[in-house]
């Protein structure tokens, strides 16, 4: 998936739980974890189980055994162990198995208590190499140091605590502490994914619950919570949409149409679920062309599986023929993915199962407020209509009945700690307050939009001039006149104390800039005023005033660090790095400069190919 739902945060927790511990504490834990398994396996041998395994790390399973009675004994005993089968049991142990718990579960089978002199080595394998050897995993063992290493890392970045963050098609809107207070709670924080039924009744009530809101938003019937992120929503829905053709005996619908303002992972979907991409161009207002619509379905007439269209569209407008081009797609045998990332500009005003939609993903951590920052983790359902729901994803260990179709990720509910916040914000907004938070977002997104209008030309709009919930400015003129480039603009903002829009998606040369609703007047207006500032500066070397190979925008970022060294710039360091009267209060100062951007391009290596690389010619 992209930054927005890459699970990194995820992986930065698992991150810096190494750094904590280190290598020798790590060593330690695993040695006791070790320790309990194996005196658990000795203490059942001896009253007659049988291991499945000689050797092992962390679990066991006893094979050859009444599983059902002893399972029943463990839960008598509040413990849970994994009924595989109907003789065979699994247990874990890990570093939160106390050795009087042991003891417990040890009981349910009738064996004595295992002791830490029970221990003994069942490892196949003894690693003797080094591992963790960076610095950073041997200096912050203690609270204090650990505290001071995070708080050093969180002010390198700029997050939503500083200000806005306007990146276009990310939705970076506020994430109430109301909403996540219940993510800490144990109760919903320490359940394992495939505990049973009757210890989930609370879980499965929210899940019901914030589902039945999904369907009424999105006006499709079917609702599954599973996939982890939009891409795999988009998977999740693409599988749905080629299990439905291939229970009709249609095998050889595989061709699948984007249009060129689709969502940028629409492509890499539809090949993964095993459709050919065509591509469908777009007008010059940034609306899906009709006329090349109907030339691609007539082309692909017997062989048309779908149609995945971004609402709004990536390009930051409403498709104003949307239903009329889900109707031609209909009319010839196909169904119609509408990607849900930019929900955001539609909940309260439009439903997508209504007006064409076959089947959809949203983002939970766009649109309904789970965090996304630091890349995770996200949540993707996918909705759809009635006739697909056999085709949405199902589970094996699933508490409840889902359909019997092949999952998308490792748990029957995905993410399910990280529903309450979503659940949450419906609940606490209610019908009347997501539609206000609808119109805010479209609002606030055309008066910045407005605001900029002479400065920086708006590259598609719909009627009347006006945007959906983001708006993509033009930087190509400005770079011709002036030398300056989007990067350049993009990188001046952080002098101003401002996180970049998303530059050069969809449409290289521009920026692409979604406020959200969260975003105070305020807020939109020193953005306003930084850019109409940036503007101003770039006329100066447009003028003459200030070379175009030594300017502040194209040096910017400025550091601390360049205050005291050397300074030979045409421009005063006040200038470089307080351009706004009394920033120096609260400066945000980002810790290195610009990197070599044409280096990093001319040497990257990319394995997701752009939408127009589907074109054939």
């Amino acid at each position: 998936s992209n930054i927005c739902t890459a699970q990194v945060l995820l992986a930065v927790m698992a991150g810096m739980y190494a750094v904590y511990h280190g290598p020798q504490d790590l060593k330690a834990i695993a040695q006791e974890i070790h320790d309990k398994a194996s005196a658990l396996a000795k203490v059942l041998a001896e009253v007659g189980f049988t291991l499945q395994h000689e050797n092992f790390f962390d679990t066991i399973r006893v094979v050859n055994t009444e599983a059902e009675k002893h399972y029943q004994a463990a839960r008598a005993k509040d413990l849970t162990v994994l009924m595989v089968d109907e003789t065979t049991l699994g247990i874990s142990v890990d570093e939160s198995t106390t050795w009087d718990l042991l003891a417990e579960l040890a009981g349910a089978f009738g064996a004595r208590a295992p002791r830490p002199e029970d221990a003994s080595d069942r490892l196949r394998n003894h690693r003797t190499s080094s591992y963790l050897e960076h610095p950073v995993f041997n200096s912050y063992h203690s609270e204090t140091a650990m505290l001071r290493y995070l708080k050093k890392l969180a002010d390198f970045d700029y997050a939503l605590d500083r200000g806005m963050i306007p990146l276009g098609s990310c939705t970076m809107k506020l994430n109430s502490v109301t909403e996540m207070e219940a993510v800490t709670w144990p109760e919903f924080a320490n359940l394992h994914p495939f505990a049973p039924a009757e210890d989930t009744q609370g879980y499965i009530e929210l899940i019901t619950e914030l589902s039945s809101w999904l369907s009424d938003i999105t006006g499709y019937e079917a609702v599954s919570l599973q996939p982890n992120a939009g891409s795999q929503g988009e998977l999740a829905g693409m599988m749905a949409i080629r299990g439905y053709h291939r229970s009709r005996g249609d095998f050889q619908r595989d061709v699948c149409l984007i249009p060129s303002s689709a969502h940028g992972t629409n492509g890499a979907s539809a090949v993964l679920a095993g459709f050919q991409v065509v591509v469908v161009g777009c007008d010059s207002d940034g609306n899906v062309d009709v006329l090349d619509l109907k030339q691609k379905i007539a082309e692909h007439q017997e062989t048309l599986a779908a149609l995945m269209i971004t609402y709004p569209s990536t390009h930051g407008v409403y498709e104003e023929a949307v239903v009329e081009i889900c109707d031609l797609v209909h009319a010839a045998g196909g169904q119609v993915y509408i990607d849900g990332a930019n929900t955001n500009a539609v909940v309260g005003y439009a439903k997508f199962g209504e007006f064409g939609g076959d089947v959809s993903h949203l983002n939970l951590h766009k649109t309904f407020c789970i965090p996304h920052g630091g890349g995770g983790p996200g949540v993707g359902p996918v909705v759809a209509r009635e006739h697909l729901r056999e085709f949405l994803p199902g589970h094996q260990m699933a508490q409840v009945e889902l359909p019997n179709y092949g999952p998308v990720s490792a748990a029957p509910f995905g993410s399910p700690s990280i529903l309450p916040i979503s659940w949450a914000y419906i609940q606490m907004m209610g019908n009347q307050g997501l539609m206000d938070a609808t119109a805010v977002a479209v609002l606030s997104a055309n008066y910045v939009a407005k605001k900029l209008a002479d400065a920086f030309p708006l590259l598609y709009t719909g009627k009347h001039g006006l945007v959906a919930h983001e708006a993509i400015i033009d930087i190509r003129p400005l770079q011709a006149s002036a030398g300056i480039a989007n990067d350049d603009v993009a990188k001046r903002l952080i002098d101003y104390g401002f996180h970049a829009p998303t530059m050069s998606f969809p449409v290289a040369g521009t920026l692409m800039i979604e406020p959200t609703e969260s975003e105070p007047l305020e807020e939109l207006d020193r953005f306003i005023d930084a850019m109409l500032a940036i503007r101003a500066e770039a006329q100066k070397v447009q003028d003459g005033h200030w070379p175009a190979e030594d300017n502040p925008l194209v040096n910017a970022p400025h550091t601390a660090g360049q205050l005291t060294s050397e300074w030979e710039h045409p421009y005063s360091r006040e200038a470089a790095v307080f351009p706004v009267a009394g920033q120096a209060k609260s400066k945000y100062w980002p810790p290195v400069r610009r990197l070599d951007g044409a280096f990093g391009d001319r040497n990257l290596v990319c394995s997701c190919p752009p939408i127009e690389s589907f074109i054939k010619n």
